[in-house]
Order: C-alpha cells, then sequence, then structure tokens
C-alpha cells in the first residue's frame, strides 16, 4: 500500500502542484485549505505523513505541527517556510517538524525529505519492538546495524564462524574490526576458549616477537623468567591480530611459519611448541599497496586471507546512523543516569548528513558528550560538535551549483547562497544567534546587519 500524504495549504495554486508532484512519485494525497480541517484529517485517517506551509490564517502551520504532535508523537511533519523566515524554520523544527524546505524549492530536494522523513518514522515507530530484538535481528555482540551492506557483513560472520581458516577484516580506524572478530570467535565452537587479543601497533618493535611467542630466561636484558606468548595464551581459543599491517618484516617471517604449523619457539629457547589457535586479522592499511613498497610479505598475505571480512565505513551505511544513536544514547544516558529518552529531527538530520571521519567510533563519542551536556529530556543539536555544522556548510559551499545555458545573476546567485548558509547556520545553532555568528566565523553585529540587509530579520530578539 501507497504511503498516504496530507499536504496542508490555504494556497490552492501550491496545494495544486504538491497533489501532481506527488501524486507522480506513487504517493496517496490528501488535501487540506486550512490547519482546522488539516486536524479533522488527521485524526480521522492519521496519514503517514504531513506537509504543512508555515504561514496560514486561523490554526497557523507551527500551532498545526504542535497539534499533530500532542496526539501522535511519532508523526512525521514537514514545513515549508518562506526562504528568508529563519525564525520560523527554527521554531517548526523544535514544535516536532521532521524537517522544513524553503520555498521556492526543487522537486529532488522535496522528494529526498519526503524520503527521510519516512524512514524515520518507520524506525520510530518499530523502536518500541526493537530493544529486545535488536541483538536477534540487527546485531551479533555489540555490532549494531540492519543496511544491507552490514547484513552482508553478518551473513559472512555466520559462514566463518565454524571454519578453521583464518580471517582478515579490514576496514577503516572505528568501523568496529574487534567487535566482529569476537562475533566470528562467539558463534565458533571456540566461543567457551580464550580470545587473545594482540595490538600489533601498540607493542613497540623490538618487543613484539617476545609478546607473540614469549621469551626464556636470559633472552635478552630484563628477561629476569620465562614468559609464554600470546599464541600459548589463545591455545584452543582465537588469536586476534589487531592492525597486523604494522607487524616489522622481521617479524612477519615468524608468524608465517607459526601460520603453517601452528608451531612456535620462545625467543632465546631452543624447542618447538605447537598449539591450536585459530587465527583473524585485521588492519586498516591498504596490504595490496604494503605488498609493493616490500614492507609486507606477500606469502603472509595470502595466509591470512583465506577469508576477507570488509567493513564499510559509517558514511556508507547511513541508514544505520538512527539505530546506532538510539544504542549510544541509551548506553550513556543509563551510564550517566539521565532521563534523556529522545534525539530531536534537528539534531538527527545533522547526524545523519555528517561524514565520520572516525567512523562508529567518532559517533560513539559524539554521542556521550551530548548525553553528558544535555540537561533536558532530548538530545538537542545545540549541544553536537561544531565540526559538524561545519562540515555541512563546506558541504554548501563547495557543492557544484547547476549553471544554466543562459548564464546566472552572480550578485542573486551569491545573496541566494549567503541566506542559505545563514539560514542552515542558525538551524544548526538552535536559533541561538550568537553561536549562529561564531560557526559563520563573523560577529553577532555583522550578523544582524547582514539579516536586516537580506531581510531575514524580525522583530524577535535572540540571544
Amino acid at each position: 500500500m501507497n504511503e498516504r500524504l496530507l499536504v496542508v495549504d490555504d494556497e490552492a495554486s501550491m496545494r495544486e502542484l504538491l497533489q501532481i508532484m506527488l501524486s507522480k512519485e506513487g504517493y496517496e494525497v490528501v488535501l487540506a485549505t486550512s490547519g482546522e480541517e488539516a486536524m479533522d484529517l488527521y485524526q480521522k485517517q492519521r496519514p503517514d505523513l504531513v506537509i504543512t506551509d508555515i504561514k496560514m490564517p486561523g490554526m497557523s502551520g507551527l500551532d498545526l505541527i504542535r497539534e499533530i504532535r500532542a496526539v501522535d508523537s511519532l508523526a512525521a511533519i514537514i514545513a515549508i517556510t518562506a526562504y528568508a523566515s529563519a525564525d520560523d524554520a527554527v521554531r517548526a523544527v523544535r514544535e516536532g517538524a521532521y524537517d522544513y524546505i524553503s520555498k521556492p524549492f526543487q522537486v529532488e530536494d522535496l522528494r529526498s525529505v519526503i524520503r527521510n522523513a519516512l524512514e524515520a518514522r518507520k524506525f520510530r515507530k518499530e523502536a518500541p519492538f526493537r530493544d529486545d530484538k535488536v541483538r536477534e535481528q540487527f546485531a551479533f555482540s555489540e555490532i549494531i546495524g540492519r543496511s544491507r551492506e552490514m547484513m552482508d557483513v553478518f551473513d559472512m560472520i555466520n559462514r566463518v564462524a565454524t571454519s578453521k581458516a583464518s580471517v582478515l577484516i579490514l576496514g577503516e580506524s572505528g568501523t568496529g574490526k574487534e567487535l566482529v572478530a569476537k562475533a566470528i570467535h562467539a558463534k565458533s565452537p571456540r566461543a567457551d576458549k580464550p580470545f587473545v587479543v594482540v595490538n600489533c601497533s601498540a607493542i613497540p618493535e623490538t618487543l613484539i616477537e617476545s609478546e607473540l611467542f614469549g621469551h626464556v630466561k636470559g633472552a635478552f636484558t630484563g628477561a629476569v623468567t620465562n614468559k609464554a606468548g600470546l599464541v600459548e595464551e589463545a591455545h584452543t581459543g582465537t588469536l586476534f591480530l589487531d592492525e597486523v599491517g604494522e607487524i616489522p618484516v622481521f617479524v612477519q617471517t615468524k608468524l608465517l611459519r607459526f601460520l603453517q604449523d601452528r608451531e612456535f619457539r620462545r625467543v632465546g629457547g631452543v624447542e618447538s611448541g605447537k598449539v591450536d589457535v585459530r587465527v583473524i586479522a585485521a588492519t586498516n592499511r591498504n596490504l595490496e599497496t604494503e605488498m609493493q613498497e616490500s614492507r609486507f610479505r606477500e606469502d603472509l598475505y595470502y595466509r591470512l586471507n583465506v577469508i576477507r571480512v570488509r567493513i564499510p565505513p559509517l558514511r556508507e551505511r547511513e541508514e544505520d546512523i538512527p539505530l546506532l544513536v538510539d544504542h549510544f544514547l541509551k548506553e550513556f544516558a543509563r551510564e550517566q543516569k539521565k532521563d534523556i529518552k529522545k534525539v530531536s529531527a534537528l539534531a538527527m538530520r545533522v547526524l545523519r548528513n555528517y561524514h565520520y571521519p572516525g567512523n562508529v567510533r567518532e559517533l560513539e563519542n559524539i554521542i556521550e558528550r551530548c548525553v553528558t551536556l544535555e540537561q533536558s529530556d532530548q538530545l538537542n543539536a545545540e549541544h553536537l560538535p561544531d565540526r559538524l555544522v561545519e562540515s555541512v556548510q563546506r558541504d554548501v559551499v563547495t557543492g557544484d551549483p547547476d549553471f544554466p545555458e543562459g548564464g546566472i545573476n552572480l550578485d542573486q546567485a551569491t545573496q541566494d547562497l549567503e541566506k542559505k548558509l545563514i539560514l542552515r547556520a542558525l538551524e544548526m545553532a538552535g536559533g541561538n544567534r550568537a553561536r549562529a555568528s561564531r560557526l559563520l566565523g563573523i560577529t553577532l553585529r555583522s550578523l544582524r546587519y547582514r539579516l536586516m540587509k537580506l531581510g531575514m530579520d524580525t522583530d524577535e530578539a535572540t540571544p
């Protein structure tokens, strides 16, 4: 069944335009000429999404948003605002609109906002049922995801868990490579045996051989007793070589011999030992490039790379962000004994638009910061790090603009871009002009002047 959209606007031409546009997209469209009529229709039909103009006689769009949210906290609402009305846009989001779009708008922009709003509504509706099933349906151990990319990872974990073959996990820093390794171990017949982690990047080059294979007394200065290595500790279990690309070449040779027959010799020793260990390795490096540069042995690479698992970066699985945010929010709220139950629509929009060079680990740190600073029962955008806002602004500035064949009015285009950036900064700052001015790199006085010059000022003073 197609999603039902309720369009609310007192202008007949806008209603007709939206009806034609949305019907072509396959939506069932219901029209209302006023806020009062829209509220009545909402109560009777409970549409999947509401698109409402802000400026209407009688019940305004802001009033309508407030009334709808009072009867349905999961309602998906998109506000239509005048282009220069920054305050209206901010207030609409504060009242509970998922997003806003400014007149005149592009069809693709509206299509994208509608798609995101419907997806967010679906996620919120499923949330009460997800808590008890999230691990069963979307997670292995602490891995959270529902995207197609992560489903492929989960499928691979299930397929390789029962094998004894070596596994090479590839992924950027912060994607959760160790979690995948733990999940493979947890689903394997070795689940009740040791899972030993070797952080190859954290062990000094002079000590890594000793840490892996152990040493005998007197093997080197400081070796005052015999010491078992990590490969012995992992006997009958799993040895996880994290950041295996950091192992120096001279140790790679000994690791290769170990992988071939699971035999090892302690540093300074003469006798060989043998262990039953499954090896899982992970790296954020391009090992093919490392081999070309003679920094990684080709024969070791093929020994490790029997089965390959690639973990996608967070920017390739945007639909997982709400699920991860919800998971981390609950975790840190419980840890800090705070009653924060939800994320504002504006904050979620910013979180979804960021590129996360630090991946899931960076998102986790961001949510921990926000929970720490938040004093209300809702995580708000004002506590998000400025780099998230700056990233969104860079996308606006550096995006390739359409250049019509007939040319453009450069002054008008520049003014439009300035309006867009100021509106975005005010939105990200929750309407706080002082913070918005800092985000824009200008003084508060300069921001006030530009708002007045561009016709974006209002009578209401903002801090």
